[in-house]
């Protein structure tokens, strides 16, 4: 059986969870917000990462960190920077 990356994603955070606890409540909320921009980016595109696509409207090009002041502490996330034909900000 072949298994999504999102669903890997998933696992890893609820260990993570389940082994360290809410201490690393905002570790689990930047690698679930991070697979959450990346996937975003994917349809903006209309193309998945190294994907050749007629109907590609531009291409990926790295991330730019950005961080945040939350109650669990500053969290930077990797925003999904995009290049070509289509305007892109992850509305996360």
């Amino acid at each position: 059986m072949t298994r999504h990356p999102e669903s890997n994603l998933l696992d890893s955070t609820m260990q993570l969870l389940s082994e360290h606890g809410l201490d690393y409540m905002g570790e689990s909320i930047r690698l679930l917000l991070n697979e959450a921009m990346k996937i975003e980016r994917a349809k903006a595109l209309q193309a998945d990462p190294y994907e050749r696509s007629p109907e590609r409207r531009g291409y990926a090009n790295g991330f730019k960190p950005k961080s945040v002041k939350t109650r669990l502490g500053e969290i930077t996330f990797a925003v999904p920077q995009v290049r070509g034909e289509v305007e892109f900000y992850p509305s996360a």
